[in-house]
């Protein structure tokens, strides 16, 4: 019987658990206290009061504009894939002072479009975002080509493959 008494005395007692809960639950009390002061902007927050009124005036759809448009594409697709055509129609937006000098730039447009359109690979245009990624593209390019502040954006108004 003295054996079970000396072993039961070398047994440490057990630690509670409970400060582990505590500070588990403060953490992520904190973390999430955090999340929400910087999304709402409590914390790093750069924008004013007033910003609210700017942003309203800035969200107005600018009326001094034109609409170009770009002659239409019919570019042959490369074998693996399922359609053999596309055909593309877009415009482009530019400001009204910006409308000849965007009419003189087409062929290079034209250009610059097509050779783009041509090199996108069959599998590249079955994925469900890509007229997103290729409207950023193009734009991207045509601006490149005209000027940043010549072209606001680029409309795409036929995207069919056939």
């Amino acid at each position: 019987m003295s054996e079970d008494a000396d072993q039961a005395e070398d047994e440490p007692p057990k630690k509670s658990k409970l400060p582990l809960i505590i500070g588990l639950v403060l953490a992520l009390a904190g973390g999430g206290g955090g999340f929400y002061a910087t999304w709402s902007g409590m914390i790093l927050g750069t924008e004013s009061e007033h910003s609210d009124s700017a942003d309203a005036e800035e969200s107005k759809p600018n009326v001094d504009v034109a609409y170009v448009p770009v002659d239409p594409l019919v570019i042959s697709l490369q074998p693996p894939a399922q359609a053999q055509y596309l055909r593309f129609r877009a415009s482009l937006e530019v400001p009204t002072q910006n409308q000849a000098e965007v009419e003189k730039l087409m062929p290079r447009v034209v250009d610059v479009l097509n050779s783009y359109l041509r090199a996108l690979e069959p599998a590249d245009l079955e994925h469900p975002a890509i007229l997103t990624r290729i409207r950023a593209q193009m734009l991207r390019r045509v601006q490149v080509i005209a000027g940043l502040q010549k072209v606001n954006d680029l409309l795409i108004m036929e995207f069919v493959l056939n």
